[in-house]
């Protein structure tokens, strides 16, 4: 093995190899980047076919191999996640088919709309397989991540304020309608979505839990539906039908995604950079087109604490804005 693992990785990953394809080492393997589980990703070749391993070492309240492998293999079984050839969760190694990825924003078959009518049927597969463990409330967790981003003062307590006054408000409102705990994926950013030339894969399975709906349909919107024509073709899409409510719960939801990702992106900044005075900076869209351009990097602090701000400026500004006062009212709260 051409990578130097410790003694006890080698043994489980040869343990995978073996039950897989009857092999204790592929003919080759090489370190991937991207993402930001802190799992290990390999690309491998056994027998002249490339397949990808993942290394979840890592174990904590949330990093549970056991749960993110159990969500992981229903996805599959749904052929909405590549196939699983291996899974061990004491072990951490999972062994799965390695796909090819395209760059979805440049090389989509397709127009806008029926990339936003694509992305909300496989949400909508999802959504409609079988259900995923639970884990947290949702909003629970986000609460949890803002204490440990109040924690590690990497912006000043007076420029977040207002943005944690006004979702502490949102917060003590919104309810998650039972009917809409569902298999989450949770955590769809564009590094978890892969297109292939042909359609649309989503991995890397780590944050998946039951949860609320509308955490997934969010994320997509917040991707891919900028205007409210894009967002109703989703929620038609994912619905059949699109009403007040619906609308209601998204729109609220979309400022929760934002802020999620403002601290996720936070919390993998090293120690050694100064705390931000204000939430001023770039704004998400054109990082995001920096970012397809390749104009942008998330790999660095600097860079992930200039995306965690515009996302957290994206979040105070739903929340200031009308619409979700009128949403709220909608929901009845």
């Amino acid at each position: 093995m051409a990578l130097d693992f410790p003694p006890a990785v080698r043994a489980a990953v040869a343990r995978g190899l073996t039950a897989a394809f009857g092999v204790a080492e592929p003919d080759s393997v090489v370190a991937l980047g991207g993402g930001l589980s802190g799992a290990g990703v390999f690309r491998i070749r056994v027998g002249g076919i490339a397949y990808l391993l993942r290394l979840d070492q890592a174990r904590d309240g949330f990093r549970d191999p056991n749960r993110a492998y159990a969500c992981m293999r229903i996805a599959a079984t749904g052929l909405l996640a590549p196939r699983l050839r291996y899974a061990d969760a004491d072990d951490g190694v999972a062994i799965m088919d390695f796909i090819e990825e395209r760059p979805l924003s440049l090389e989509y078959r397709g127009t806008h709309d029926q990339l936003v009518v694509e992305v909300g049927q496989t949400i909508r597969a999802l959504h409609g397989g079988a259900p995923f463990p639970p884990l947290v409330d949702y909003l629970d967790g986000v609460d949890a991540l803002i204490v440990q981003f109040q924690a590690r003062g990497l912006v000043a307590p007076a420029a977040m304020a207002e943005l944690l006054e006004r979702y502490g408000r949102l917060r003590e409102r919104y309810r998650t309608d039972p009917g809409d705990l569902v298999a989450s994926h949770n955590d769809l950013n564009p590094r978890n979505i892969l297109y292939d030339g042909a359609r649309l894969w989503l991995v890397d399975w780590e944050s998946a839990f039951l949860a609320d709906r509308y955490v997934d349909l969010s994320c997509l919107a917040n991707l891919f539906a900028p205007t409210q024509a894009d967002e109703d073709l989703l929620l038609a899409t994912y619905f059949g039908a699109v009403d007040d409510t619906r609308r209601a719960r998204l729109q609220v939801m979309r400022q929760v995604n934002h802020l999620f990702y403002g601290l996720v992106m936070a919390a993998g900044i090293g120690g050694d950079i100064r705390p931000a005075t204000s939430l001023a900076g770039p704004s998400l869209a054109q990082i995001h087109q920096d970012l397809t351009l390749g104009d942008f990097a998330l790999e660095s602090d600097a860079g992930r604490l200039t995306y965690a701000k515009a996302r957290l400026a994206a979040a105070l500004e739903g929340l200031r804005a009308p619409p979700l006062e009128a949403a709220l009212a909608t929901l009845g709260y």
